[in-house]
């Protein structure tokens, strides 16, 4: 088959090691597998033109391609390429519109919430004026606020009183969300990482020492972990929620059970392999065979 990966790395960087890694894989199980980078992409509107350019010339056919939109900025801009992909027949591992939910938190957490999966209560607010209620909403400070969007902890502050809480908020973003802040957790999380409607893998990360965020990019560590059923089930739960070919999910364990904090469309997995030993890289590209391969037996 020939396997395609889209990476959004600036192009002065390398491809992430996940990236790398998933091609080692694929070309080792003996498929045509090469990362092409976002940036060099050419979107053409003419009626008459391939409607997508790769370093100036016709996009190759590829029977899948494993999107990694590691985006925070113009998301939706971003995105659109991956749109494009779609609208030209391309057969995508994690589509535009699940993306496009996951990288919004307000969206993440409606869907959520509308199927009965259990999130710590959250409260939107775009006016100054809503924050004292919303704080009552939550049951008192400490609160967590977040922006819309944001990836490895970024835009993620803890709060601990009133005035704290309006002296951070510049109103410079149309809306915030404010979360009930979890103390059962100490500081941690279980990432579940799921894929074609399976866990393959799954790790506990603390926060380092002074920090409250357990993200590895912000120091945190992960060991393996053992997941309960209830665990398990929500994790799929979230993903097919989102309708996601795979993803992470960021579950936090608090005083009446499980509560998903986040679901990523593009999660990072060397730590998670570091920590378990398991080829995530393998499952990934694994899935995404297979996925090809149903597609192509449907359609002919």
């Amino acid at each position: 088959m020939r396997i395609g990966i889209l990476s959004y790395r600036s192009l002065h960087r390398q491809a992430a090691k996940e990236e790398l890694e998933m091609q080692k894989i694929a070309r080792l199980k003996g498929h045509t597998c090469r990362i092409y980078r976002a940036t060099r992409f050419q979107m053409v509107y003419d009626q008459k033109s391939p409607w997508l350019l790769y370093n100036g010339k016709k996009f190759p056919h590829c029977d899948v391609i494993i999107t990694r939109p590691s985006v925070l900025n113009n998301v939706n801009l971003q995105v659109s390429l991956i749109e494009q992909m779609e609208m030209a027949g391309l057969l995508l591992f994690n589509r535009c519109e699940s993306i496009l939910n996951t990288k919004n938190k307000i969206k993440t957490m409606q869907i959520l919430n509308h199927y009965g999966i259990p999130i710590p209560k959250t409260v939107v607010v775009r006016r100054k004026d809503d924050l004292t209620q919303a704080v009552k909403l939550l049951g008192g400070f400490p609160v967590i606020v977040k922006q819309p969007t944001g990836s490895f902890g970024t835009g993620v502050t803890i709060v601990e009183s009133m005035r704290a809480l309006k002296s951070m908020l510049l109103w410079d973003k149309p809306m915030y969300l404010l979360q009930q802040y979890v103390k059962h957790s100490k500081g941690k999380d279980i990432r579940i990482f799921v894929v074609n409607g399976k866990v393959v893998g799954t790790m506990m990360r603390a926060a380092k020492r002074g920090e409250f965020r357990s993200n590895i990019e912000l120091g945190g560590k992960g060991k393996p972990v053992k997941i309960t059923e209830e665990e398990s089930s929500i994790a799929l739960r979230s993903v097919q929620a989102l309708d996601l070919n795979y993803g992470g999910v960021d579950l936090m364990r608090g005083k009446k059970g499980p509560l998903v904090l986040e679901v990523n469309s593009n999660p990072g997995f060397k730590e998670l392999e570091k920590a378990t030993g398991i080829n995530i890289a393998e499952s990934v590209v694994d899935y995404a065979i297979e996925y090809a391969q149903r597609h192509k037996h449907h359609t002919v």
